[in-house]
C-alpha cells in the first residue's frame, strides 16, 4: 500500500506583485491525511501448510494460490498468511496421533499460528481409515490424498484444507481469531510463569474455542482402561458398609475435597504419565506453549469432571437398586433418607474416580493423547465421487 510523504499540504496565498484591488485568494482549511499503515504481518493468523514432496506439484501451486482466497472468503475481515513446503511429515505409514506429534514440531520451530498437513498416506485412527483429522488443542490438521479420490483432487483439496483450519479455530469469533494472529510481546526481566499468565489472560476466547473445539467430554471414552477400572471400584465400593457410615459422617467440606482431590489425581496422571505438558525449546515458542498448556489441562480437567459425574449419577442408581434402605437403617442406626444414597454414591464416585487413575497409568501414551486430543474427521467431507468419507 502507498504511504503518504507526510509534507504539510500548503496553501495558495496570494504573491507580492498581486494589485492592492484584487481580492484575496482564500485560504482553504486542510485536514491531516494519515498514512496508510499497511497489517502487519504479526497480526495475521499464520497458516503453514505441508504438502508431501511425492504428491504431484500442481497440489502445491494449487494450494499456494488458492487457500488464502478460501481463508478470506470464510472470514474476510482477519488476515491471513500461508506459507506452503513441501516436506514429509512421517517416512512411512502412521497414525493420526503420530502425524501430528511430528507437525507440531514443525509448527513450534517456524512460529506457525496453525499448521495443516498433506500426505499421501493413508490415514487411519486405529484400524478406521479416514479422510482428514484435526486436533484443535495442538493447531494441527491433516488431510489424507489419496482418500479424496480421483477427480478434483486439487480444487478440493484447497476446499478441505480450508475445512480443517476453520475446525481448528474452532469459531468463527473475530476476536477470538485476532487473539491467534496477535502476539504477546515480553517484559524486560518478567518470568517464565507471570509471562503465561499474561498470554492466558488475554487469550480467554481463544482457549473456550480450542477446548469447544476439542470435545473435552469425550476424553473418557478414549480410555477404555481406566473406565473399566473406574466401573470396578464403583461396584466393590457400593456394598461396603463401611462406606455407608463414613459417608453419613462426612460433611460438606470433606466431600468437595475428596471430589477436587479425585478428579486431581486423575488429570495428573493423564498429563504427566503421558507427557501431554510441552516445555518450549525457545523463547518464541513461550507464547505458543503456554495456549497449549492451558488447553490440554483444561480440557482434561473438564473430561475427567465429566467422567465423574457420569460416575455419580451411575452410583447413585447403582445405590437406589443395590443398597436395601431396612439394612442401611440398621447399618446407620437411623432412618436414611434420600440425601443418604446420595451422599453414599459421592464417595462411591470419588473412589471409582481414583481407581480410574490407576486404570489410566496402564494406558499407553499414544491412546491418552489420541483420548485427549479427540482427534475427527473435519465436518462436510465427501469423496470425490460423492459418497461419504471412508470411516
Amino acid at each position: 500500500m502507498g504511504r503518504s510523504s507526510g509534507l504539510p499540504i500548503l496553501n495558495a496565498m496570494p504573491s507580492d506583485e498581486t494589485p492592492p484591488s484584487s481580492s484575496p485568494v482564500p485560504t482553504v482549511p486542510t485536514v491531516p491525511i494519515a498514512p496508510t499503515v499497511p497489517i502487519a504481518v504479526s497480526d495475521a493468523v499464520h497458516v503453514g501448510v505441508l504438502v508431501a514432496p511425492r504428491l504431484p506439484a500442481g497440489v502445491r501451486s494449487e494450494v499456494e494460490t488458492g487457500l488464502e482466497a478460501a481463508l478470506r472468503e470464510r472470514v474476510g475481515d482477519v488476515a491471513w498468511r500461508v506459507t506452503v513446503l513441501s516436506e514429509a511429515v512421517t517416512a512411512g505409514p502412521s497414525e493420526s496421533v503420530e502425524v501430528m506429534d511430528a507437525a507440531r514440531h514443525v509448527l513450534l520451530e517456524r512460529d506457525w499460528d496453525l499448521v495443516l498437513v498433506v500426505t499421501d498416506l493413508p490415514l487411519t485412527e486405529g484400524r478406521r481409515a479416514v479422510v482428514s483429522t484435526c486436533s484443535p488443542v495442538h493447531g494441527v490438521g491433516v488431510v489424507s490424498f489419496p482418500a479424496l479420490g480421483t477427480v478434483h483432487t486439487r480444487a478440493r483439496t484447497t476446499t478441505l484444507l480450508a475445512q480443517v483450519a476453520m475446525t481448528l479455530v474452532g469459531t468463527d469469533d473475530r476476536d477470538s481469531l485476532r487473539q491467534l494472529a496477535g502476539d504477546t510481546p515480553e517484559g524486560e526481566g518478567e518470568s517464565a510463569v507471570r509471562y503465561a499468565a499474561r498470554v492466558i489472560g488475554g487469550n480467554v476466547g481463544l482457549l473456550l474455542a480450542m477446548v469447544r473445539a476439542n470435545r473435552p467430554w469425550r476424553l473418557a471414552i478414549g480410555l477404555s482402561r481406566a473406565l473399566s477400572v473406574a466401573g470396578a471400584t464403583a461396584i466393590l465400593t457400593l456394598v461396603t458398609t463401611d462406606l455407608w457410615l463414613l459417608a453419613d459422617a462426612y460433611g460438606i467440606a470433606r466431600f468437595a475435597l475428596l471430589g477436587a482431590g479425585s478428579i486431581l489425581a486423575v488429570t495428573l496422571t493423564l498429563v504427566l504419565g503421558a507427557g501431554l505438558w510441552e516445555r518450549p525449546r525457545t523463547r518464541r515458542q513461550r507464547r505458543q506453549v503456554s495456549l497449549f498448556n492451558a488447553a490440554t489441562l483444561a480440557t482434561v480437567v473438564l473430561g475427567v469432571a465429566a467422567l465423574f459425574l457420569a460416575l455419580l449419577v451411575v452410583s447413585w442408581l447403582g445405590a437406589l437398586l443395590l443398597v436395601d434402605s431396612s439394612v442401611l437403617r440398621q447399618v446407620l442406626g437411623h432412618q436414611p433418607g434420600a440425601a443418604a444414597y446420595v451422599r453414599i454414591a459421592w464417595v462411591t464416585a470419588c473412589l471409582a474416580t481414583t481407581g480410574g487413575a490407576l486404570g489410566a497409568g496402564l494406558e499407553t501414551d499414544a491412546a491418552v493423547r489420541a483420548a485427549a486430543y479427540t482427534t475427527s474427521d473435519a465436518p462436510d467431507t465427501e469423496t470425490a465421487e460423492g459418497s461419504s468419507p471412508p470411516r
